[in-house]
């Protein structure tokens, strides 16, 4: 399964992705906390980037907590919604951000 000291990307049969620390598996749910995700960045413009390239600033990266409904910072997932989970390394983007926001804290 995941590595539990590293920070995982978790993604959704929904097409949602959250990343955060996978804390607890088993058969039927998968526990996250520190929970984060992708919101993109609508533009009015038409970018003048090469076909097939995104470009990074499409998106922010979000702490979950701060919506409507006020989520805690956890969250159980039914597994049968999971495709897959990867590890994240040390030195990936999503992972630099991370500890950027939590430096501010």
């Amino acid at each position: 399964w995941a590595d539990f000291t590293k920070y995982q990307a978790v993604f959704l049969s929904n097409g949602q992705v959250y990343f955060g620390k996978v804390m607890d598996a088993n058969e039927q749910t998968l526990v996250l906390e520190g929970i984060y995700y992708l919101r993109s960045a609508e533009k009015l413009q038409i970018s003048e980037e090469k076909p097939g390239q995104a470009a990074a600033d499409n998106f922010s990266l979000v702490k979950l907590g701060n919506e409507i409904h006020g989520p805690e910072d956890r969250m159980s997932i039914n597994l049968s919604q999971v495709l897959f989970v990867e590890d994240l390394k040390y030195d990936s983007k999503v992972v630099e951000a991370i500890r950027a926001y939590e430096k501010k804290k």
